[in-house]
């Protein structure tokens, strides 16, 4: 059997970011979230998602660029350990629970010289940790690299390819980046996060769904799906 979570990132970074993962939920195929927690409108997230019970919304790790203050120095374990709690109590406070997984903005959880804290954490909670656990991580779903913007990687017609050749059985975590423009969130990714929108909520994604038998699920749903994601 195949299951896919489809995940967006960043949610909490703006308004408008915020805006298109909640509609990706609810009029398109996107399952889960994962929050930053220090961001202006993090809050406003987490309270609306109330309003969302069937979206999962896990942990996305923010470490600030290296000049200043809040981002630990890979080779200070302690450090990163401490900040890594730290995100993770706030949490707490803005959902009253812990979250669902446990992921990185730009994945620094990757950098070996990171990556045993988010191991400890992920650990001790039980959580997922992107790219480290039975959920098979699937990031082609994205519309720039070398700073060269490439829609047509998330069009429709790019995702119905990668929906019938590259799902494998298990369980699968397709990551996005929905969102709408705005100017609470700096970021050259902007038309590629409106592309994505719109081709998460295009119908004829749920049929390419239907016809390769994928089952959409959220992180929420690995505890009772263990065995089949071990596949």
């Amino acid at each position: 059997m195949k299951y896919l979570i489809v995940n967006g990132d960043d949610f909490g970074a703006s308004r408008g970011i915020t805006r298109g993962i909640l509609e990706a939920h609810c009029r398109g195929i996107l399952t889960s979230a994962s929050l930053m927690v220090d961001m202006p409108f993090s809050a406003e997230a987490a309270r609306l998602s109330r309003d969302w019970p069937q979206l999962s919304v896990g942990l996305h790790i923010h470490l600030p660029d290296r000049g200043r203050e809040l981002r630990p120095r890979p080779e200070d374990s302690d450090a990163c350990d401490a900040e890594l709690r730290r995100q993770f109590g706030r949490f707490e406070e803005l959902l009253g629970r812990l979250p669902t997984h446990l992921d990185s903005h730009h994945d620094v959880h990757r950098d070996p010289r990171l990556l045993s804290s988010f191991l400890r954490v992920a650990r001790q909670y039980r959580l997922p940790l992107r790219g480290y656990s039975p959920v098979h991580c699937f990031s082609q779903f994205y519309g720039q690299w070398d700073g060269v913007s490439h829609p047509e990687q998330v069009s429709v017609s790019s995702l119905v390819r990668m929906l019938r050749t590259q799902i494998p059985e298990g369980c699968t975590e397709l990551t996005c980046h929905p969102g709408w423009a705005d100017p609470d969130f700096r970021t050259s990714y902007v038309r590629e996060r409106e592309a994505e929108l719109q081709t998460l909520c295009d119908p004829r994604i749920r049929a390419v769904l239907s016809e390769q038998q994928i089952q959409l699920i959220g992180f929420r749903d690995l505890g009772r799906l263990q065995t089949g994601c071990q596949a």
